[in-house]
């Protein structure tokens, strides 16, 4: 399917997808600082700017859009329209977030990421105590 808006449009309407501050990232870390952690947002000093740091304990966080990132929820299906061009925009998407969470395991940091859909609803009760209590914890378990 052909893009319906020129280029300058197009560039326009992209520019305007926020980068950081976003609504998932907002409530996520609203929760986490009323459990009593404390954190610094996007320090340009790390690898891939993480949404959240957590000094003290030595863990990231990156707070993923599920469609811009790939995830396996209903929200991260590619797009139908221009889907060759999208499928190759999430898949270096998807290679930059595994290139920079190496860097940061390399330097000594944990890393977990929470999705969009993980931030909604009920979903956020169980984020916020999921993420208190790695964030707390020394260990990182598988997949998160």
């Amino acid at each position: 399917m052909v893009d319906t808006l020129t280029k300058e449009a197009r560039s326009a309407l992209m520019s305007r997808v926020r980068q950081k501050d976003t609504s998932p990232e907002v409530r996520l870390r609203k929760r986490l600082h009323a459990e009593g952690l404390r954190y610094v947002l996007h320090p340009p000093s790390l690898p891939g700017r993480p949404d959240l740091v957590f000094p003290k304990h030595r863990i990231v966080v990156f707070v993923h859009g599920c469609f811009w990132h790939g995830h396996t929820c209903r929200a991260g299906r590619v797009a139908s329209s221009n889907h060759s061009y999208w499928s190759a925009k999430i898949a270096a998407n998807q290679a930059r977030d595994h290139r920079k969470a190496a860097e940061l395991l390399a330097l000594g940091w944990r890393v977990a990421t929470v999705w969009e859909c993980e931030t909604k609803g009920a979903r956020l009760d169980q984020t916020v105590s999921f993420m208190t209590e790695l964030i707390r914890s020394d260990d990182l378990p598988e997949g998160a």
